[in-house]
């Protein structure tokens, strides 16, 4: 039987080799931030950071009032991943910023909403009215091609078939409920809540273009995306966090309502949100690229250089993670 002085040293060595796999443990959390906007589509990537931790990753969300306000965050380094619409992820990459575009979050998750009492039924009825919208959000860009797709002429200033009004998300429901906007493109929540709250009726959903359904693009910093371990596992939190929204819709609209907006919408709200938008995870180059061509054509995102999309768009960490983990 091993007397004190033999079993000490070993002890010792055990214990040793147990503090050192700690230590190794807690190196291997790599704390990545994510810029975010407060949207019902944008629920699986604000999920993330539940899921990240058994991938080692501390995800620090930051939310956002608008996509265009994280780009310069991303220039300073505060944030490695941003969840953007397709026109700011462009504008972005097209002005310097160093993102790749890696995974598409989100499709639809937009209406044209008039006053429940302007009489609006169709694009055409837009005619000598203010249009409330956000600028440099997907909304923007998909309003100006329905209006011209319609025929009709626009300007901020007046004097054209249709007068823009510039507003925050947030204030662009209020605008149109206190009837200072005629009619609005907003994105959802908020679009189906003026609906369900009947200040606003649909007028359409804005995807009858060359542009189709507008997606929400998943961007990394080329940095973070040069550091292909922490990057991978990333994709793997996003993937699962996607796959399980789709998989247990309950588990996603527990989430959105309670946590995302603090019980400011309705499940009926979430559920009517999400009958105009979907949880995904690709996205074309093609889509990409139509979208760059109209931002080019309306002015939107003011590009120094419009961007192709196989100049910046990534999708290697997206095709592994999701055969890793099993998911079509």
């Amino acid at each position: 039987m091993p007397n004190n002085k033999t079993v000490a040293p070993a002890t010792r060595l055990v214990l040793g080799a147990l503090l050192a796999l700690a230590a190794t443990a807690a190196r291997a959390d790599d704390t990545v931030h994510l810029g975010n906007l407060k949207f019902a589509h944008y629920g699986a990537v604000s999920y993330m950071k539940e899921v990240c931790p058994k991938h080692g990753i501390r995800l620090d969300e930051r939310m956002f009032a608008k996509g265009p306000d994280i780009l310069p965050a991303i220039v300073s380094g505060d944030i490695d991943i941003a969840a953007l619409a397709s026109d700011g992820a462009i504008s972005g990459r097209a002005n310097g910023v160093a993102i790749y575009t890696v995974a598409g979050f989100a499709k639809g998750g937009a209406r044209i909403v008039a006053g429940a009492e302007s009489g609006i039924k169709s694009l055409a009825d837009l005619k000598g009215r203010k249009v409330g919208v956000t600028r440099g959000g997907a909304q923007e860009l998909l309003l100006l091609a329905e209006l011209d797709k319609a025929g009709l002429s626009w300007s901020d200033k007046g004097g054209k078939d249709v007068q823009i009004v510039y507003l925050a998300f947030a204030d662009l429901n209020q605008a149109l409920a206190a009837k200072q906007i005629d009619a609005m493109c907003q994105s959802e929540p908020q679009s189906s809540q003026a609906i369900n709250k009947k200040f606003g009726v649909e007028v359409l959903k804005p995807y009858d273009t060359a542009m189709g359904e507008p997606y929400r693009l998943l961007v990394m910093t080329e940095k973070l995306y040069a550091n292909k371990d922490v990057a991978q596992r990333v994709m793997k939190c996003f993937v699962e966090s996607t796959a399980l929204f789709n998989r247990n819709p309950a588990v996603a609209e527990k989430y959105v309502v309670e946590q995302m907006f603090k019980g400011q919408i309705t499940s009926q709200d979430f559920r009517d949100a999400m009958d105009n938008a979907d949880y995904t995870y690709d996205v074309t180059s093609q889509h990409i690229d139509i979208t760059t061509d109209f931002m080019n054509k309306y002015g939107v995102g003011r590009m120094s250089k419009p961007p192709r999309a196989d100049e910046w768009v990534k999708l290697d960490l997206l095709q592994k993670a999701k055969a890793d983990l099993g998911v079509k």
